[in-house]
């Protein structure tokens, strides 16, 4: 009797996520009679919702694939990607690697940071509140003691590199008006000032100087980074998009 429940179980999430399979063995509804009918309803329903919570994830993926491919392949990501946890705002962390693998989209070789953009989006509106740095902090700090401080940054902000002009290709597909992206490679900060996330297009060095911030080193050493990057790189924008973008939470110095 255990064999059997246990194969029960396990045969139950794989033909869920896949409508191909048939209907596990021994599976009855509650008046003892074989569930398949009601399997495949209920198997339907969950299908159309993982696949709209998919095109709710990811608009701007859905938008550059239209409605019928982007249907086909979140029910081919689905069948091997159940859900790993019972909050759906956390639903397609691999989506963007399905992206990537498939041979038939690399004239779209875009799509999959398209795809790490928009989740970067979703886990920065749901990521912990922090209250942002008086800019005044930073500014009572000597400049010769500058080099040797270290930026805390809100756990909101994120950046996402690219070869792809990542930035421009989003607001193209999802602002009416946006320019037509041009052939340069754009890497991304996310910051968020109030409720609602913001993207910001970095200048060449501007994600290294940030990534440096955000692993604890010194801005002096992220400087080094950027400068190493683009050899006239100025921080000084980028530390204004950071305060603008309530994106400091606090300073150290050694």
């Amino acid at each position: 009797m255990t064999g059997r429940v246990t194969g029960l179980i396990d045969d139950f999430l794989p033909a869920l996520m896949d409508p191909d399979r048939p209907v596990p063995q021994g599976l009855q509804d509650g008046q003892g009679r074989p569930a398949g009918r009601r399997f495949n309803v209920y198997r339907n329903n969950v299908t159309t919702s993982l696949i709209a919570a998919l095109e709710q994830g990811f608009p701007a993926v859905a938008k550059l694939l239209g409605p019928q491919n982007f249907t086909g392949l979140a029910r081919a990501f689905l069948q091997d990607n159940p859900p790993q946890s019972r909050l759906m705002m956390h639903y397609g962390a691999g989506f963007a690697e399905f992206l990537d693998a498939i041979p038939q989209l690399a004239h779209l070789g875009y799509l999959g940071d398209v795809a790490r953009l928009e989740l970067a989006l979703r886990r920065s509106y749901h990521a912990a509140d922090a209250t942002p740095l008086d800019p005044a902090a930073l500014g009572a700090i000597p400049p010769d003691r500058l080099p040797a401080t270290r930026f805390t940054l809100a756990p909101a902000v994120a950046i996402i590199r690219s070869p792809w002009p990542l930035h421009a290709i989003w607001t193209y597909t999802m602002i009416p008006g946006s320019p037509k992206p041009q052939a340069t490679p754009q890497d991304v900060l996310i910051t968020r000032p109030d409720f609602d996330p913001e993207t910001h297009p970095l200048p060449r060095g501007g994600a290294d100087f940030i990534a440096a911030l955000m692993t604890g080193r010194t801005l002096g050493s992220a400087h080094d980074a950027g400068v190493a990057a683009q050899s006239d790189f100025d921080p000084a924008p980028i530390l204004g998009l950071l305060i603008a973008g309530r994106a400091v939470t606090g300073l150290s110095s050694e």
